[in-house]
């Protein structure tokens, strides 16, 4: 597909979380349909998490897979919870692109507990991320598409719609983001600014805690089927949530608006 005729060609957008997992696939799938992208990533672990995050290689590495499209990237190593921060790389970079069509609002983490062991800080740190920084990362982009229109994509996840247990916050963050998105998409639809939430499954990305898999294995293995697919697979693959994405940023869904979109092989179903 040649940056003329894609599905977004010309469209400027944002995504945050962008050094690797669903944000890479997200830009290289929207620079496979012409656009162009401001990539933001934290670049630097959290010691909360078990697992480590993404690198200044790996944003420069998503930087390089999008110019093989011959589509701009600009890269910023940014937190998410840091809204002066954020704000400034995002007008930074739409300076340099000329301006901006819209934005995914990707990055989050996930902890693992029950109940009795989710701890202060997890819970800290994961709403913060999750649901803040999605805050966060609307309000930096918004000042850019009040005045034209644009679409704000916010992923959530199939925990986003389903009581899903042993990540308490994870799953409160992302219910915090439909009803924050929701908002949203009511006051911003005068000013022709779609706002829309997707759901994952599990996705084989770097956002894995193990010790997840020991509590269903060896502490709660009665909850372990509230986390199977209806479909026949064990997880999605990150080009499946990406296609999602894809339409909601391109003027395929120009009229689609406070979508609870999932691309979760049914697990919410069960």
């Amino acid at each position: 597909m040649s940056a003329a005729t894609g599905r977004v060609a010309g469209k400027r957008v944002l995504i945050t979380g962008a050094a690797r997992g669903m944000g890479r696939s997200h830009a290289i799938r929207l620079a496979e349909e012409g656009a162009d992208l401001i990539l933001v990533d934290i670049c630097q672990s959290l010691s909360v998490l078990e697992y480590p995050l993404a690198t200044r290689e790996d944003l420069d590495e998503t930087a390089r897979l999008v110019r093989k499209y011959g589509r701009r990237a600009v890269t910023f190593v940014v937190d998410v919870r840091d809204a002066d921060a954020l704000r400034a790389a995002v007008d930074d970079g739409v300076e340099q692109l000329g301006g901006l069509d819209g934005a995914v609002a990707n990055a989050g983490v996930l902890t693992a507990g029950t109940w009795d062991t989710s701890t202060a800080e997890q819970w800290r740190t994961v709403v913060d991320v999750n649901l803040i920084g999605t805050w966060n990362t609307c309000s930096a982009a918004l000042p850019h598409l009040v005045d034209r229109g644009g679409s704000l994509v916010n992923i959530s996840s199939a925990a986003g719609t389903k009581g899903t247990p042993l990540h308490h916050p994870y799953t409160a963050s992302k219910h915090g983001i439909v009803g924050l998105s929701k908002s949203l998409a009511n006051e911003l639809a005068a000013q022709s600014v779609r706002v829309n939430t997707v759901h994952p499954t599990g996705v084989a990305t770097g956002m894995q805690p193990a010790s997840l898999h020991g509590l269903l294995r060896d502490k709660r293995p009665d909850l372990a089927p509230l986390f199977a697919n209806a479909l026949p697979i064990v997880m999605a693959e990150a080009i499946d949530i990406s296609n999602a994405v894809l339409y909601l940023m391109s003027d395929e869904s120009r009229y689609v608006t406070g979508l609870e979109f999932k691309v979760d092989a049914g697990v919410t179903i069960r």
